[in-house]
């Protein structure tokens, strides 16, 4: 037996994947969202990134000293080394570096 009434309908088939067209738009947003925050989270570009060409005598120490005041110095320098690929502190005179915000 079926109900009857007000505001009672019949179950109906939706059309042929209706279920996917209508979650395949949000799981693609979901997959983008989570992409681009791990691209942040792991050193990618920002907004707030800013860049310093290495001077003759510069070393990593005295460029986040200068660039991050009241920073812990030890923790600028991995964050640098890390935004730039590097794989120790060595650096040249005339090499561009991001600075992380």
């Amino acid at each position: 037996m079926y109900a009857a009434g007000h505001g009672i309908t019949r179950l109906r088939a939706t059309r042929a994947g209706g279920l996917r067209v209508r979650l395949l738009p949000a799981l693609g947003l979901v997959v983008a969202a989570t992409l681009g925050l791990a691209l942040v989270a792991h050193g990618g570009s920002t907004a707030a990134e800013s860049t310093v060409v290495v001077q003759p005598g510069d070393t990593l120490w005295s460029i986040a000293a200068a660039h991050y005041p009241g920073d812990d110095v030890r923790v600028r320098v991995v964050d640098i080394e890390r935004a730039n690929g590097l794989a120790g502190p060595t650096i040249e005179a005339g090499q561009e570096l991001r600075l992380p915000a």
